[in-house]
């Protein structure tokens, strides 16, 4: 007899749907933003991390389904009204607007990944922590070192795309009760005070990425 894959909870399923359709998110952002990149160094240096992306969605995918289309059709066009609202002006603020946007979801599925029931250990391995030397950070990290009117336009850009990014963190809850319930467990699994769920989540992203805006040099 073949042996028969266990059917996973439907909330890590949801997470990885999420998590999977971040990472091909990164993929697209990271390759395109390659292809038009200053120079040869760069060009490299965002295609290698636009193939580390999907690694990582490949190795969140294995521990649902095989089936990556079926696990992350509910989030198809997740990211539309978000795309639609921060339009950049400039390569560099197409690169900052993936490191910002697609780091809170990134981080918004390694928050929620500590209510779920089991598996935590093996979707944060999946997934990894961030890196201070991410490829995308380094690369604006150095043009911002490099020109201080660049840097402070870059700021107030990454003010603008943090604000949409966290404003989505409501409607993904809503939209996908499975993630609420997640949120709830996380919540309750790190209690800081009488904070909200929503409130909580919020605060915690923020505060990531102040961290990550530090990481390149930028006021957050």
């Amino acid at each position: 007899m073949s042996e028969q894959r266990s059917t996973p909870d439907p909330t890590l399923t949801t997470l990885v749907g999420l998590a999977g359709y971040t990472e091909l998110a990164a993929f697209g952002l990271l390759a395109s933003r390659s292809v038009d990149a200053p120079d040869l160094a760069t060009r490299q240096t965002l295609a290698t991390a636009a193939g580390e992306a999907l690694g990582r969605q490949v190795r969140l995918l294995d521990l649902v389904a095989p089936d990556a289309a079926t696990v992350m059709a509910p989030f198809d066009g997740a990211l539309a009204d978000f795309d639609a609202r921060t339009t950049p002006g400039s390569w560099a603020e197409g690169l900052l607007k993936g490191v910002v946007g697609l780091g809170v979801a990134q981080d918004l599925c390694r928050e929620l990944a500590a209510g779920l029931p089991g598996g935590r250990d093996a979707f944060v391995r999946a997934v990894g922590e961030p890196r201070p030397d991410d490829a995308a950070t380094a690369v604006l990290a150095g043009a911002a070192s490099s020109d201080g009117v660049l840097a402070a336009r870059l700021a107030l850009w990454g003010r603008r795309v943090v604000g949409e990014a966290l404003g989505l963190v409501p409607v993904l809850l809503a939209a996908h009760p499975p993630l609420a319930t997640l949120a709830a467990g996380a919540r309750e699994a790190e209690p800081d005070g009488g904070a909200s769920v929503q409130s909580w989540l919020v605060a915690r992203l923020t505060a990531e990425h102040t961290r990550r805006m530090d990481r390149i040099g930028l006021a957050a």
